[in-house]
């Protein structure tokens, strides 16, 4: 498998589970693919074999995947919407899956609900959520916390979630606002990624910003927080399956 290229041979899933981590949030323009596909290129750059899953019908992540450069870190990519049209069913996509995988990154469309998000959450052990700090993107926010909480799903196994705030531009009585309302909240809120056009430049080119031979030292200081978070979070659920 190469960089960019979509697995398309049908693969038997390991015994030995991926961690996944989903990325979700009912509001459209949050920035779940963004978030969705530096992840990937996060993982990737450490080592780990990594899958992206796409549940996006306008593909977006899947036509990242395509753009990128067989000479950086390969992520692996599933057009898990697509793949639920073409076989008739929601479940074919997991076998997809390579055997190798240490890391699945889920990405997913606006508007989801019901059996829908049950159905990503059950198979989710951590969930990120990005919200952009505005007052009607808050309230989003706080409606589909609620909804994920109240999902079968949840309900049986309440997977960790955490907040990332996107698209932020510190300093200003919105950003105040939002870790405010994070507090109240009682959920995580692991880091902040500012409003650049170093994501903007990166998702043309199938890049993440991790991939930039020249880094901005402001995305490797924004980045860590997150990914120390996950690190000790996926150390958690290692030793609790242990």
């Amino acid at each position: 498998m190469t960089a960019g290229v979509i697995s398309q041979k049908p693969r038997i899933v390991s015994q030995a589970r991926a961690v996944r981590v989903l990325v979700a949030n009912a509001k459209g323009g949050c920035g779940k693919t963004t978030l969705a596909t530096n992840l990937a290129c996060q993982f990737a750059r450490e080592g780990k074999t990594t899958t992206l899953i796409d549940h996006d019908p306008q593909a977006s992540a899947t036509d990242w995947l395509k753009l990128r450069n067989a000479r950086l870190p390969i992520i692996n990519g599933i057009e898990a919407e697509r793949e639920r049209h073409r076989a008739g069913s929601t479940l074919s996509w997991r076998m997809r899956i390579p055997l190798a995988t240490e890391r699945v990154v889920i990405d997913t469309p606006a508007g989801l609900h019901g059996n829908a998000l049950s159905d990503l959450v059950a198979q989710a052990d951590i969930i990120l959520i990005p919200v952009i700090p505005s007052a009607i993107d808050m309230r989003a926010a706080t409606e589909f916390i609620h909804a994920l909480r109240k999902t079968q799903a949840y309900r049986q196994r309440a997977c960790t979630i955490a907040v990332v705030a996107n698209r932020v531009k510190r300093n200003t009585l919105s950003f105040n606002s939002l870790k405010t309302y994070l507090d109240e909240l009682g959920i995580p809120f692991v880091t902040a990624l500012r409003d650049t056009q170093f994501y903007v430049k990166a998702g043309e080119h199938g890049f993440g910003v991790v991939d930039f031979d020249r880094q901005h030292p402001k995305e490797q200081e924004e980045w860590q927080p997150l990914m120390h978070w996950l690190g000790c979070t996926i150390e958690d659920i290692r030793q609790a399956q242990s």
